[in-house]
């Protein structure tokens, strides 16, 4: 017989040889005192059918939290991934339309929790209205899209059309030009010369605005 057999052998014989003294103490008490040993062995009885309902409990509460290895995988490929609001570069900003384009910053426009709602009006014949944006202030912005190559810049007739436009027509408090490329120096000199400059957004703003910089109204 192996060492661990023997080991086993011996707890088997302390373990009956333990309860047969606990038996026969039982077995002296009852018949010496009776009505104590009744009640003695009641609380005990009691007392370990509490504990066990106890434990029972607690491992139904625990086991509420978990989910077996090959369910909790289930779950998680049937749960439908956030869609991605908006393209991480240029590059993809580039790869869309221009009406893509517009819903991309419709999309990063409601990641501000001080905007209220953000909508794509582009059109046919919009007056320069891409998308509307509506602050929980009350105040209203519009955003001019600008989907243009690095070498097509937005010039000072784009930035004096929207200036025209997003006060009378749109009923707008402030104006956004974004684009994925630049702005003419003879673009920028008019903004400065206006009243109410508008704020003009280029590529890398637009990229800094996509990782979390502050949007054009802030």
């Amino acid at each position: 017989m192996s060492r661990t057999a023997r080991r086993r052998t011996g707890r088997l014989h302390l373990s009956l040889t333990g309860w047969a003294l606990t038996l026969f103490a039982l077995y002296v008490c009852a018949r010496t005192w009776p009505i104590q040993t009744a009640g003695i062995a009641t609380a005990l009885a009691l007392t370990w059918i509490v504990t066990v309902r106890r434990s029972s409990r607690t491992r139904r509460i625990r086991g509420r939290g978990r989910f077996p290895k090959a369910l909790s995988a289930r779950l998680v490929r049937r749960i439908p991934r956030p869609r991605a609001a908006r393209p991480a570069d240029l590059d993809g900003y580039l790869a869309l339309d221009a009406t893509g384009f517009e819903h991309a910053i419709a999309d990063l426009a409601r990641r501000d929790p001080k905007v209220r709602s953000a909508t794509p009006q582009g059109g046919a014949d919009d007056r320069g209205l891409d998308v509307l944006v509506r602050l929980r202030n009350g105040r209203r912005v519009l955003v001019q899209c600008k989907r243009y190559g690095i070498r097509n810049r937005v010039t000072s007739e784009d930035v004096q059309k929207t200036n025209g436009t997003y006060r009378d027509i749109h009923g707008c408090d402030l104006a956004v030009i974004v684009t994925t490329s630049g702005f003419t120096r003879s673009a920028v000199q008019t903004n400065t010369m206006l009243a109410k400059p508008i704020a003009l957004i280029d590529g890398p703003g637009l990229i800094d605005w996509t990782y979390g910089g502050p949007p054009p109204w802030a």
